[in-house]
C-alpha cells in the first residue's frame, strides 16, 4: 500500500524570538519559505486552509500556494480547507485550475462547510443556510470538474446555461476532497460526488473516526463508484523530546482555544485534558519525532487512510520553531512512519 504525508497551515500568526507578533505580511512570506522547505524534506503535499481572523490572517491561500508552486517541481499543492460555502464554485474552481496550470498539474482542493465561520458575515451568507450553500455548491463543483459546458441550478447563485468554465485542466480533473469533522452526512455527499473522503480530528480518540472511513467505503459501493481514499488531518507539533514538543505547544494551543471556544463551542483545554490529547490515544500530534511517528502509523492503520497531513503550526510560534518541526516531520517521522508500516 502506498502512504503519502503532508502539512496544513492556517497561516497561524508567527511571533519574533522575544514574543512580539509578526505583521501579517511577515507571516504570509514565511508560510512561503515553510511550503518551499516542506519539499525539501521530502513530503508529498502543502496545504493551506482558508482563515480571516487576526490569528490566523491567510484568506487567498491560493495566491500564496501560487507562490510555493512557482519555487517547487513535485509537492502537490491545495488548500486545507476552501471554505466553499461562503464562496463561489465557478471561481473556487477557477483558481484552483490556475493553481493546477501553474505547478504542472500538482493542484488539489479540499472543500469544507465552514468549521470555521467568519467567512458567512464577511461575505454576506446566512448561517440559516449553512447546509443548503455547502450541498448545493459542492454539487456545482463536482459538475465542474468533468471538464464539460455545465448546466445547473439551484438557490444559492445563478443558474449556469451551457457555461464554458475554464481554464480547462491538462490531464483529468482536480483531485478533489471533502473536509469532515464529523458529520455522517458530509461522508456520504463525498461518496454521492465521488470526492475522497478528509478526516479532520482535532480533539478525542482518533479512532472513533473508524466508523466514517467504513461509511464511507459502504456508500461509494451502493452509489456504484470505485473505492476512493481517506486522509486524516490533524494537528501537531515535532521536537526533539516530548517534553520539548509540548512545552512549546501547549500555552499556545490554551491560548487560541481560549479565543475561539465561545464562536465554536468548544470546552476550555485543561492540562489534564492536553495530556490525554497528547497520549496514545488522544488527537494531537505532539512529541518527538518517535512519539509522533508511532502515532501516525497507529492511527493511519485504525482509520483505513493512506494518506496524513500534520496540521502544523499556533499563533504565537515563531518562523524557526515552525521550520525545525518541518526539519524533523520530513526527515525523521515519515521515514519512520514507512518503517512501521512497511
Amino acid at each position: 500500500m502506498t502512504y503519502t504525508f503532508g502539512l496544513d497551515t492556517f497561516g497561524d500568526s508567527n511571533s519574533d524570538a522575544d514574543g512580539q507578533p509578526a505583521t501579517h505580511a511577515q507571516t504570509i512570506r514565511n508560510v512561503v519559505e515553510q511550503g518551499v522547505f516542506a519539499e525539501h524534506v521530502g513530503l508529498d503535499f502543502f496545504g493551506i486552509g482558508e482563515h480571516h481572523t487576526d490569528y490566523f490572517p491567510m484568506p487567498a491561500g491560493d495566491v500564496v500556494l501560487g507562490a510555493i508552486a512557482a519555487r517547487t517541481e513535485r509537492m502537490h499543492l491545495g488548500s486545507a480547507v476552501t471554505v466553499l460555502s461562503s464562496d463561489d464554485p465557478v471561481r473556487v474552481f477557477q483558481r484552483y485550475s490556475t493553481l493546477n496550470a501553474i505547478s504542472g498539474g500538482r493542484a488539489e482542493v479540499i472543500l469544507g462547510r465552514g468549521s470555521s465561520i467568519e467567512s458567512f458575515p464577511l461575505f454576506g451568507y446566512d448561517l440559516a443556510d449553512y447546509e443548503q450553500l455547502f450541498d448545493e455548491k459542492a454539487t456545482l463543483f463536482a459538475e465542474l470538474l468533468k471538464g464539460e459546458p455545465v448546466t445547473w441550478s439551484g438557490k444559492t447563485r445563478a443558474p449556469l446555461l451551457h457555461q464554458d468554465v475554464v481554464p480547462h485542466t491538462e490531464r483529468g480533473p482536480l483531485p478533489t476532497w471533502i473536509g469532515v469533522g464529523g458529520n455522517p452526512q458530509s461522508v456520504i455527499r463525498a461518496a454521492r460526488l465521488g470526492f475522497g473522503l478528509a478526516l479532520a480530528i482535532i480533539g478525542g480518540p482518533p479512532a472513533r473516526f473508524a466508523s466514517y472511513s467504513e461509511l464511507f467505503q459502504r456508500a461509494l459501493q451502493k452509489f456504484g463508484r470505485p473505492p476512493l481514499p481517506v486522509l486524516v488531518h490533524s494537528p501537531g507539533h515535532v521536537a526533539a523530546t516530548d517534553e520539548q514538543a509540548k512545552a512549546e505547544f501547549w500555552p499556545r494551543w490554551r491560548d487560541i482555544f481560549s479565543l475561539v471556544a465561545a464562536e465554536r463551542g468548544f470546552a476550555l483545554p485543561t492540562e489534564d485534558s492536553f495530556e490525554r490529547d497528547t497520549g496514545p490515544n488522544g488527537a494531537l500530534y505532539v512529541g518527538s519525532p518517535e512519539t509522533v511517528a508511532r502515532k501516525i502509523a497507529t492511527n493511519l492503520q485504525v482509520l483505513g487512510a493512506t494518506r496524513f497531513d500534520l496540521k502544523y503550526g499556533l499563533p504565537g510560534l515563531t518562523h524557526e520553531q515552525l521550520m525545525s518541526n518541518i526539519e524533523l516531520y520530513g526527515h525523521q517521522v515519515v521515514p519512520r512512519v514507512r518503517e512501521l508500516l512497511s
